[in-house]
């Protein structure tokens, strides 16, 4: 498993990896988590039993997984999986013409339905803050477009559902 990083300044030399917190890790996790509910055709229970008990804070195969926050982890899985049509009716139309969700890769899908239902459900959490962390869950999977597609995908949908975060007085580098 990829640990998330980003990255964090040390001086004039190069940019040393930051580790993910617990939020970041449910995060990713929770892509994981619902990636393994799309192929495998795994029950919502039973993929969160499986995380829970045998990867958060686990060693497996010589990797040392993460402690992650259980319940921000649950409460993605739930989210997504209950406000799925919704979510994806929203993804479909910030995505470029000629590209429907069906047609973008499962990771990089399960990434923009878990950011989407957070942008949604979380208001708690500014949107700029989440468009960065699925971006840097992306990171851990693609090294191409697919972090820059999820970052423009996030932020049409971000600019939908929270314009008054984005008002231009609330613009980094903007007067007021």
């Amino acid at each position: 498993m990829a640990r998330p990083t980003s990255p964090a300044p040390t001086g004039d030399g190069p940019r040393e990896p930051k580790p993910a917190n617990k939020r970041g890790v449910a995060r990713l996790a929770a892509v994981q988590a619902l990636y393994q509910m799309e192929i495998a055709g795994a029950e919502l229970s039973a993929v969160v039993e499986e995380f829970e008990s045998f990867r958060f804070g686990e060693e497996i195969d010589g990797a040392q997984y993460r402690e992650a926050d259980p319940i921000f982890f649950r409460d993605i899985l739930a989210g997504v999986v209950a406000r799925q049509r919704e979510i994806d009716r929203r993804v479909d139309r910030a995505l470029a013409d000629g590209w429907p969700l069906r047609r973008i890769d499962v990771t990089l899908r399960e990434i923009l339905r878990a950011g989407t239902w957070e942008l949604i459900s979380r208001r708690d959490v500014p949107a700029r803050v989440v468009i960065n962390e699925y971006v840097d869950v992306a990171k851990a999977f693609f090294v191409e477009d697919e972090p820059k597609i999820a970052n423009g995908v996030l932020d049409r949908i971000a600019r939908d559902l929270r314009t008054g975060e984005f008002d231009a007085s609330s613009e980094p580098g903007a007067e007021g």
